[in-house]
């Protein structure tokens, strides 16, 4: 079900290799055919998205159709499962809570003869939130991507879901989006509606800023318009690494595993390192028994024979320094003492400390954001925020006593570079 591997550093066996080595790079056939629907879109709008609705979702709409009405987003928020909405309703309080402390605030400082700069931090203006839909109503990752837009203080959110076979979206997302006051909900997903949000369309608003997550057609969709319009990242499938000492028990990491392993495009990465064998095998025998009892094990056993391992190293810190390697989007770390060596970890999406921290509880529930970077972009890379939403601009106040102590350095500086206008621009105001 899942291999037990040795870490030699100096030579790595093939399976932990093709863990390190994982990328977001796609085929070139994907490339191509998402380059193809993204230029149609571009060029026909709203015909093109319908043809290509039709044909991958299987559903026949109308351009009116589009746009989920706010009526039929309120029905489902009445007509859903009390008990549902009232944890949605709490973890929403959890995510909101954990992102008001990120809210950024504009600064200013007084650099002397009256000179002022600082910078103003003003949220951007349109985002489209991509919540996929095609295996699972991922209403959790809309919470995720909405409330820090919202704190951020964006004018205008809208959702971008696939349709459902009978031409709806899943009740699940639209009550989610209802709990907190989000109405502009389009039923669009894949490529399609990469184009027709960045682009716009006579049904679809051009929007600024790209956020979430979405199959690999969406995100070769993302790195081609990103620069037409900003994206949040580029994303791949779930990942996972548990650094566990003795203390840990094999029935928690085997549970956490899987969890990552189930979402189904079979590129998922779940990964044990710990310094015991004992544990190592009574891991492996967890995972086999524990998937033999999940829906999803076909998916999780595709996930599991690419990228899933049980790692034995030398001690905890050599299982670190190989996780920082592995740049995962989590970690946890179920040893003694984990806040003693949280600073070692220097590259992950998000770090989960001690054996009550099981990565579901930050998917769902305890406030921080799911939305990470995977395939090692982490090394460079940070979580979905407050500061995904904002952007900063600069201010810059100068005075006639300023410019005249310093115009002799500025027009060296423009002369040197051979930009004789800057020079003369300055020189205008002696």
């Amino acid at each position: 079900m899942i291999d037990i591997l040795n870490y030699n550093p100096k030579s790595l066996a093939p399976k932990l290799d093709a863990i390190l080595s994982r990328t977001t790079d796609f085929s070139p056939e994907q490339e191509a055919a998402t380059r193809e629907i993204v230029a149609t879109v571009r060029e026909k709008g709203d015909e093109a998205v319908l043809a290509y609705t039709k044909e991958f979702d299987r559903v026949d709409l109308q351009a009116a159709d589009l746009r989920v009405p706010e009526s039929e987003i309120e029905a489902a928020h009445h007509q859903a499962d009390p008990n549902l909405l009232s944890v949605i309703e709490a973890a929403a309080a959890n995510i909101r809570r954990f992102h008001e402390a990120q809210k950024r605030t504009s600064w200013f400082i007084e650099d002397g003869d009256g000179v002022i700069l600082g910078k103003r931090v003003v949220p951007i203006e349109r985002v489209a939130l991509l919540i996929p839909g095609a295996s699972a109503p991922l209403f959790s990752t809309l919470l995720m991507a909405a409330i820090p837009a919202q704190i951020a203080g964006v004018p205008y959110i809208c959702v971008a879901t696939p349709p459902q076979p009978d031409g709806r979206v899943h009740p699940a997302v639209l009550a989610a989006a209802h709990a907190i006051g989000i109405t502009n909900v389009y039923k669009i997903f894949g490529a399609q509606a990469i184009s027709a949000l960045a682009y716009g369309t006579e049904s679809i608003p051009r929007v600024d800023k790209l956020v979430g997550p979405g199959n690999p057609y969406v995100q070769i969709a993302k790195k081609l318009v990103f620069g037409t319009v900003d994206i949040d990242m580029v994303a791949g499938p779930s990942e996972i690494v548990v650094v566990a000492d003795e203390t840990a028990q094999a029935k928690h990491i085997a549970g956490d595993l899987l969890s990552q392993a189930e979402h189904g495009s079979g590129f998922e990465s779940a990964v044990c390192i710990t310094p015991s064998a004992k544990l190592a095998e009574e891991v492996a025998k967890e995972v086999a028994a524990q998937a033999a009892d999940l829906s999803s094990k076909e998916a999780i056993q595709k996930a599991l024979d690419r990228f899933g391992a049980v790692v034995v190293v030398k001690d905890i810190p050599e299982g670190i320094d190989l996780a920082n390697r592995i740049a995962p989007e989590h970690i946890e770390l179920i040893i003694a003492d984990p806040w003693a060596h949280l600073e070692s970890v220097k590259h992950a999406g998000a770090v989960f400390m001690g054996p009550a921290s099981s990565e579901p509880v930050g998917d769902y529930y305890a406030g921080t954001n799911h939305i990470l970077p995977t395939a090692g972009a982490a090394r460079f890379a940070s979580s979905v925020g407050v500061d995904t939403f904002e952007k900063t601009i600069s201010i810059v106040h100068y005075t006639e006593k300023r410019l005249k102590k310093t115009a002799g350095h500025i027009i060296t500086l423009a002369e040197a570079e051979g930009l004789d206008a800057h020079a003369n621009a300055i020189r205008q105001r002696l």
